[in-house]
């Protein structure tokens, strides 16, 4: 379980910081490129179908929630999947 149990007490930037965290973690070749809201998954932040899922994977598990399979296609921005983070972090 990660540690944020809480999200209602988490500002979008502190989400987007430690999703940024994760990120990089997974794909290290992203350090030092600029990640914004409008940045694309695949290609401004050249992220492969395998390095998506264990980014999503990791964050499911970092923040506690699981966002649907069916709803990973639609998480083409940066922010967007952000977004996904705080939806369903209120279920």
């Amino acid at each position: 379980m990660g540690e944020y149990n809480n999200m209602a007490q988490y500002t979008r930037d502190e989400i987007k910081e430690k999703t940024l965290k994760i990120i990089h973690n997974c794909v290290p070749e992203l350090d030092g490129v600029e990640i914004t809201e409008s940045s694309v998954v695949n290609t401004d932040m050249g992220m492969d179908s395998m390095n998506f899922i264990l980014v999503i994977c990791k964050i499911e598990a970092e923040f506690d929630i699981k966002i649907p399979n069916r709803q990973w296609n639609r998480l083409r921005t940066f922010g967007q999947l952000v977004d996904a983070i705080e939806k369903y972090s209120k279920k």
